[in-house]
């Protein structure tokens, strides 16, 4: 391997507004630290393309500055659709398509929630996506507290008719984002809970790590069998707070005020774009992100930064001058944050054509953070064929990562009907403060974090269209 000094750089941006207008990004970098760029000849052209740190970046500024929030379901996530066809366009793309879909409407509303017992105070609070709404003028009862969601579930049912129950407990950060897992079993499932046990509504510890006064929303679900009640999230700190009013031993009473609304059925869709393959562009290798965002901030860690993430790596070959064997088809899926929609949607509409042709799948949905690992999906020829590629990736500082992945939230579908994967694990250490939060804005993005993401997701896919592996073995 070879380096090189990165002084001063200052380029002229990919034309990135739908519009067709130029963006100019002009960066001054100096960096005394040494730069290692790989010894392939073709991985080598892409990195030095990633230079001008324009490719992802400028797109993830155009989706959240031109759209903003794209929940489900919304007339932003139709525009978002929509700006996504004209980027393709303007990036020269093929076989640019909508493939749209049916889901359930749901927006919220003015919320607000207070302890109005021992003391007087306001608590900071969002509704959980799909929530139902508090009856009109709120709910005010008596609190039930919980230390941890497996508190509430091995509780006996009933004994807590007319009472709000609060769900504490910390989630634990971690770079690979472990802790979301556990801690989001009281936001997908607190509200069944409760109300088997007689509550009239919850509230929840948000499903964070930050430390910031903002609540992090998120898709909660009603069993089917089960009372709906209304359930929010409180911010960390208020928390923290109502956990030390409980540990004085006083009787808490809070008032809680959540005006959600269903809008029935509305249309969410994927939008597909491709390059078409040399010599097998049957041959499909589907490199994805998700277009929805959720509605208090801007979406731009979750997941424009995704969006910008493997549109600019295509576009990236594309500029490179290399022309891959098989095709490279990039999906941005909606309405992922309401249950993976998108996924499931993908997969029924292309299991009777094409879904067998599909040879390698990821998805880019875990921030902006630099990439640490590539990790291969379950089967022999899957976990070969990646091991053959990674050793290509060390210059990124990314090794190779035993165990099974389904390549991302919206892959695990494909991935259930034997599609090979391949994730490239992003550090989320700090993802879990800004996620589903108002903090959720573009400021946070580091452009030369996202330059190592497109780099690697560019990499990814030249080396998979020219492998001698179809990572199935067939």
């Amino acid at each position: 391997m070879t380096s090189f000094k990165l002084l001063t750089v200052s380029v002229l941006a990919l034309t990135l507004a739908s519009c067709g207008a130029q963006t100019e990004l002009s960066l001054d970098i100096t960096n005394e630290d040494t730069i290692i760029v790989s010894d392939n000849a073709d991985v080598k052209a892409l990195s030095e393309l990633a230079l001008s740190k324009g490719y992802g970046y400028n797109i993830t500024k155009s989706l959240t500055t031109e759209i903003g929030p794209r929940l489900a379901g919304t007339a932003a996530e139709e525009n978002a659709r929509a700006w996504a066809v004209a980027k393709f366009k303007a990036l020269g793309f093929e076989n640019i398509s909508v493939e749209p879909f049916s889901v359930d409407g749901w927006e919220r509303g003015v919320e607000t929630a207070r302890i109005t017992s021992p003391s007087q105070q306001n608590l900071f609070v969002t509704a959980l996506g799909g929530s139902v709404s508090t009856p009109r003028g709120g709910i005010e009862a008596p609190v039930a507290y919980f230390k941890t969601f497996d508190d509430l579930a091995n509780a006996p049912e009933g004994g807590l008719d007319g009472k709000i129950v609060y769900i504490s407990g910390r989630m634990e950060r971690a770079r690979d984002g472990a802790g979301y897992g556990p801690a989001n079993k009281k936001r997908r499932s607190g509200a069944t809970e409760a109300a088997k046990r007689g509550a009239v509504a919850v509230l929840i510890r948000s499903v964070g790590t930050d430390s910031h006064r903002f609540p992090h929303t998120g898709q909660m679900r009603y069993a089917e069998d089960a009372k709906k009640i209304p359930i929010g999230a409180i911010s960390g700190p208020d928390a923290d707070q109502l956990d030390r009013v409980f540990a004085t031993d006083q009787s808490v009473t809070i008032h809680m005020d959540l005006n959600t609304r269903a809008t029935g059925a509305k249309m969410s869709g994927n939008v597909i774009a491709e390059i078409v393959g040399s010599e097998k562009p049957n041959e499909i290798i589907l490199i994805g992100a998700h277009l929805d965002s959720w509605d208090l901030g801007t979406g731009a860690i979750d997941d424009g930064a995704g969006v910008g993430i493997v549109m600019g790596a295509a576009k990236m070959l594309m500029d490179s001058g290399l022309k891959p064997k098989r095709t490279i088809r990039v999906v941005l899926f909606g309405a992922e944050e309401i249950g993976l929609k998108g996924g499931f949607a993908y997969v029924d509409a292309h299991k009777d054509t094409d879904l067998a042709n599909h040879i390698l799948a990821t998805e880019s949905d875990f921030g902006a953070g630099r990439i640490y690992s590539i990790q291969a999906g379950a089967g022999e020829e899957n976990i070969a064929g990646v091991k053959a590629i990674a050793p290509e990736f060390k210059f990124l500082g990314i090794e190779f990562q035993d165990g099974a992945s389904t390549g991302g939230p919206d892959i695990g579908p494909m991935a259930r009907e034997g599609v090979p994967t391949i994730r490239l694990n992003q550090d989320g250490t700090d993802y879990f403060d800004l996620h589903h939060t108002p903090d959720d804005t573009f400021d946070k993005i580091d452009p030369e974090a996202m330059a190592q993401n497109v780099t690697a997701y560019a990499t990814m896919i030249w080396l998979a269209s020219e492998s001698d592996s179809n990572f199935k073995g067939e």
